[in-house]
């Protein structure tokens, strides 16, 4: 009996601080917004004056030489339509130099390669830079390439992202202006929003990252972050904040906290979108949300000693800590949805509790909950997309998602905490409107997650049940929610997994036909 109550007194302790947690980053929400909107107006006018001043000023003879990185692993199915948009940006040939950096172990590579020489042909300055070591992943790539690079501003496109004709025109104009901007973001668009509920469900959430967040963090002068893609650096920033790490899978955070703690400025770009395509496929969606989310936790324990020593306003250390640590809320719901249904049924204190306790502490949690739909709900009346409202219509499977991927993203951040190693897993690319590659194939493990996911979604079912039973009908929303978002989740990453298994054997069966047809004709 001790034990039991030891161990509910621990129950108990972690609930009421995944709780808190989830208070603290539900309100900080509600910062990011204010920030956005007392800042949006007058910085994208301001913006928009800068860069007409620019070109009043400057010809295009007077623009910087760039270099253009490409970083690339089996990307078979959309390098080709890379390589394409970035030769087409409206840029002078004889200041723009391409450099394509492959790690790929399969076919991808003779595509780059041929592709590149067709361009080479045409009078682009492109090259291919090969690795077969695959060192420090996609941060070694970067700095291998950047030591030869002949600009002193490096563009970066991941293989997924079709940037427009005007990039480098709307962005290396702030570079050139202020010396001390060390990044130039741009924000993130999509190809394939309204391919399917998921694309449009996290549509929705990056635009929340980008349109309140981001531009909240640059406006309001707190430390943002690269994306990792759709920006561009000051060769000398790079430098000045160490170079690239590999010790981290989220090599962009890393490297934007340093350049800053080093004294370099980081400027988001609202109006400077660049395409790209979202995972159609939860297990793909659930492999990148694990490698962003182990490699902040990383960043975090690397680079908060240092911005807790920094001469920097407590505001901005604040705001580092909350943006760092930001997936520690996927542990939060997790523990909150698990200790539920144990504390009612077993701990008099809490089955006890009077309503008007359950009402305050319902309050603070509502409030800290609907925070980020109040956010999503800006973004998309901000964004300055058409649609907005039929959008919104999607917000649950969002929500649901977000809950669903908290058994994955909590391995990550412990993974993170306890110094587990592991590859840079990439997230597999369809190539949106692209042929595919015959042999284009990305090997699957067996979703066993997906197991874990359905046990707690059937867990809160019981839960749900235990409060309704008890008639504590404030708490019953969240553990529907938390129902359905683990059962969804791990139902779309069977099907997800049956489907892919279906398509690859499909695909192997039209390979060996071709094969023997081809062995009859000789």
């Amino acid at each position: 009996m001790a034990i039991s109550t030891i161990l509910l007194d621990i129950m108990f302790a972690v609930y009421v601080i995944a709780g808190v947690g989830l208070v603290i980053y539900g309100f900080s929400c509600y910062y990011s917004i204010y920030l956005f909107l007392k800042n949006s107006r007058t910085t994208r006018l301001s913006d928009r004056k800068k860069i007409l001043q620019f070109y009043r000023e400057h010809s295009m003879a007077d623009l910087p030489q760039v270099t253009t990185q490409l970083p690339v692993f089996n990307e078979a199915n959309c390098v080709e339509r890379l390589l394409e948009a970035v030769c087409a940006i409206d840029y002078p040939k004889d200041k723009h130099e391409i450099q394509v950096l492959d790690d790929s172990t399969d076919e991808c590579y003779e595509v780059a390669k041929k592709k590149v020489e067709e361009l080479q042909a045409q009078g682009y300055d492109i090259k291919l830079i090969h690795r077969v070591n695959r060192q420090e992943f996609k941060a070694g790539a970067l700095k291998e390439a950047m030591a030869i690079a002949k600009g002193d501003f490096l563009a970066i496109f991941d293989a997924d992202f079709v940037p427009e004709k005007d990039f480098l025109l709307k962005t290396i104009p702030y570079l050139v202006m202020d010396e001390q901007i060390g990044l130039v973001q741009g924000r993130w668009g999509h190809l394939n929003r309204t391919e399917s509920g998921l694309t449009l469900a996290q549509s929705i959430g990056i635009d929340g990252h980008f349109v309140v967040e981001q531009s909240a963090r640059s406006w309001g002068k707190l430390f943002m972050n690269f994306n990792g893609t759709a920006g561009v650096w000051r060769k000398q920033a790079i430098y000045g904040g160490g170079g690239w790490e590999g010790d981290t899978l989220t090599e962009d955070m890393d490297l934007s906290y340093r350049s800053q703690l080093a004294g370099w400025k980081m400027k988001f770009v609202f109006d400077v979108i660049v395409p790209a395509e979202l995972p159609n496929d939860i297990n793909s969606f659930k492999a990148q949300q694990f490698r962003w989310a182990k490699g902040s936790i990383q960043t975090a324990k690397k680079i908060l000693p240092r911005v807790l020593k920094a001469n920097v306003p407590f505001r901005v250390k604040i705001g580092a800590i909350l943006h760092t640590t930001h997936y520690s809320i996927h542990p939060c719901m997790l523990f909150t949805a698990l200790c539920a249904w144990p504390l009612l049924a077993f701990f008099q204190p809490v089955a006890n509790l009077p309503v008007w306790a359950y009402t305050v502490g319902f309050t603070f949690i509502f409030l800290a909950a609907i925070a980020p739909s109040v956010l999503y709900f800006v973004a998309q009346r901000c964004s300055g997309y058409t649609g907005w409202k039929v959008r919104l219509l999607s917000m649950p499977i969002l929500m649901a998602l977000g809950v669903g991927i908290a058994v994955s993203n909590t391995k990550a951040v412990f993974a993170a905490v306890t110094g587990h190693k592991s590859g840079f897993v990439r997230t597999p690319k369809s190539g949106v409107g692209q042929k595919k590659k015959a042999t284009s194939h990305y090997k699957q493990k067996f979703p066993w997650q997906a197991v874990l996911e359905l046990g707690v979604g059937v867990y809160c079912i019981f839960g749900l049940l235990e409060y309704i039973g008890a008639q504590k009908f404030i708490i019953g929303p969240f553990l529907a929610l938390y129902s359905i978002g683990f059962l969804s989740v791990g139902v779309l990453s069977f099907m997800h997994y049956l489907g892919n298994l279906v398509e690859v054997h499909k695909a192997r069966k039209d390979e060996n036909h071709h094969v023997e047809g081809v062995d009859l004709g000789k």
